[in-house]
């Protein structure tokens, strides 16, 4: 007699199953947004026991994070929760978020939910008292990346599965989207260094990552002119004429088409002189423009302009 295959004996064991708060634990997602998501959406499937609880294959684990992922850089809930794992790895391979962090509560849970709590209840008071004692604490990288980003992926996630409602969400954004001024103020009135002009493509209103990624190239001494969202390629060309910038900075958001971002790219690098750098960065930036540079995340960003400034 032949030698069994020891991989297809493996295969036929039974796949690890996770209880609905292993499986929280394995993916960053919280158990309120698991449940809401099998109720509307059927997704992730449960494996009844006969006592009736409910247990999930180890399978859904990867496929939960890359659907957090996709909502993480700007997907709506309902866009990817159906998609199967290939078509999110094959859509996520694009481009990851430079300006925006992957879901996950960076530190302590409560950290986090205690700044939702103030966003629920709408209180400005505790919200910015909060920000101010984390910016003390983590310093200005660590609060972009351990409480703003995290912050507003978790918020979106409250919006998308009916926690929180669009008011709140808009809160939480002018909240955070004001401190971020407020606190680059400072880096902006010693600045030296190069000036970059930053805004979005036409069609994309994201702000807030584009509020980090000013805040990003202010504490490393470039003179930021931050444009707000949807400025047009012929703005910024004509910007030359006024000032001496050395740097363009393009925040693409997902919402924006694929070609369309492309081609609105490529035409905006054509525009602009080729001593002036045109930096990329969102979960919808191109990766196929020449002349570009497309940072992975925050503190690649930072470090590069340590170099570069």
């Amino acid at each position: 007699m032949s030698e069994a295959n020891p991989g297809a004996a493996r295969s036929l064991l039974p796949e690890a199953r996770l209880s609905i708060g292993a499986l929280s634990r394995a993916t960053g997602i919280p158990v309120e947004t698991l449940r809401t998501w099998e109720r509307r959406y059927h997704f992730p499937v449960p494996i009844r026991k006969p006592s009736g609880h409910r247990l999930y294959p180890l399978s859904a684990v990867r496929h939960l994070q890359r659907v957090a992922q996709a909502i993480a850089g700007g997907h709506r809930v309902a866009e990817v929760v159906r998609l199967s794992l290939p078509t999110l790895e094959s859509m996520l391979s694009r481009a990851p978020s430079p300006f925006q962090a992957p879901y996950a509560r960076v530190g302590p849970a409560s950290d986090i939910e205690g700044l939702m709590d103030a966003v629920r209840r709408i209180d400005s008071f505790t919200l910015r008292s909060a920000f101010r004692s984390r910016w003390s604490q983590h310093g200005p990288l660590g609060f972009l990346e351990n409480v703003a980003a995290p912050l507003m992926t978790e918020v979106g996630f409250a919006w998308a599965d009916g926690r929180l409602e669009i008011r709140h969400e808009h809160f939480a954004t002018a909240q955070l989207g004001d401190f971020l001024r407020e606190v680059r103020a400072p880096f902006d009135a010693v600045a030296s260094g190069p000036e970059i002009a930053l805004t979005t493509l036409p069609g994309d209103q994201h702000e807030v990552g584009l509020l980090m990624a000013a805040l990003a190239f202010s504490m490393r001494g470039w003179r930021v002119y931050h444009l707000g969202v949807e400025t047009p390629a012929g703005e910024l060309e004509a910007m030359l004429k006024d000032v001496r910038l050395s740097a363009v900075g393009i925040s693409v958001s997902s919402v924006v088409e694929p070609r369309g971002a492309e081609r609105a790219v490529r035409e905006l690098r054509k525009l602009l002189p080729e001593d002036v750098r045109l930096f990329l960065g969102g979960s919808g930036a191109p990766l196929t423009v020449p002349g570009t540079g497309v940072f992975q995340d925050l503190k690649r960003l930072h470090e590069a302009l340590g170099a570069t400034a």
